[in-house]
């Protein structure tokens, strides 16, 4: 609020709230922030048309739930071993019963299946340390750590190590210059970090379903992206908690196509003046627009002009 009051030029813009990640839990909360200012007529008045969660974190439950079944579905897991889960678990692996014996097996030997699969792109080879840690991605709560050899799992000549851009991204926000033309002011941090545990704060909301069942009545846009080669926050999660919401759909499953080729898959859903176009990145991992640029550029640039994927 106090930046558009700072440069009051784009006040008339359309504003979108963006996210992804553990964004997908705070876009919808900062839309709530805006809607009940714009309602309280608090100044200034913003233009709040919509926004867009990418691999988003919405309900722990249902996203982090639904691994399982994506490795399944990806065939990283077999039959016997997800049906096993399935049943032993009641289809709860996230969370679970710690007595439950029989589904802590299950889930053991799914684990090392999956242990030497890099969560958030399962097409990447997993390059140690230099990412963030699956667990810090709730893992733990459905896989006991195990990081006894990741001191072997070293990257050769022939691996391209996708978190490499992550050093990258650290050395460009912390350059004076860049710090500089953002307008960050000096003392406000030390340095900064790509998914820094240092900030305090309590997670004290399981679930961003009640803020979005809220803003369905608003009629606003609303994009909901995943790349459909993550594992840590699989495409499969936004397709139940959309289904939770009850809306309609208003166009059916459906590739969608760049230069010729399918990118990916997609539906809209709408209730009233609200719609949710949902879309696969086909390829992409966690942050599609890391590993297909052109894909999501062009997804974007069709979502904001109200024009068909």
């Amino acid at each position: 609020m106090q930046w558009l009051l700072n440069h009051s030029m784009f006040l008339k813009n359309r504003l979108y709230i963006v996210g992804e990640s553990y964004g997908g839990k705070l876009v919808p909360m900062v839309a709530m922030e805006i809607l009940q200012g714009n309602e309280a007529r608090l100044q200034p008045q913003m233009s709040f048309q919509g926004y867009i969660i990418g691999n988003g974190l919405t309900d722990s439950n249902i996203d982090f739930n639904a691994r399982i079944p994506y490795a399944h579905r990806m065939a990283l897991i077999s039959d016997e071993y997800f049906e096993s889960a399935k049943i032993n678990c009641d289809g709860k692996y996230y969370n679970r019963d710690p007595n439950n014996l029989q589904c802590t097996y299950a889930l053991q030997r799914i684990q090392k299946c999956l242990s030497h699969i890099n969560q958030v792109q399962i097409l990447d080879p997993k390059c140690g340390n230099r990412a963030p840690k699956p667990y810090d991605f709730g893992w733990d709560l459905t896989f006991s750590n195990d990081n006894s050899i990741d001191h072997l799992v070293l990257p050769t000549a022939d691996q391209e190590c996708h978190n490499q851009d992550y050093s990258a991204s650290d050395v460009w926000a912390n350059n004076q210059t860049i710090q500089k033309a953002l307008y960050i002011r000096k003392g406000m941090t030390t340095r900064w970090r790509t998914c820094s545990d240092r900030i305090s704060y309590n997670q004290n909301v399981e679930s961003a379903l009640e803020y979005h069942k809220i803003l369905i009545k608003k009629g606003y846009h609303v994009l909901v992206f995943n790349g459909d080669h993550d594992m840590a926050a699989p495409y499969m999660g936004p397709l139940k908690w959309i289904h939770i919401l009850n809306l309609t759909v208003d166009d059916d499953w459906r590739p969608w196509i760049v230069n010729g080729q399918v990118a990916g898959y997609t539906e809209k859903y709408k209730k009233n003046d609200f719609d949710l176009t949902f879309v696969t990145v086909k390829g992409a991992g966690h942050t599609a627009s890391s590993y297909k640029p052109k894909e999501c550029l062009t997804m974007l640039h069709r979502w904001f002009s109200r024009r068909p994927l």
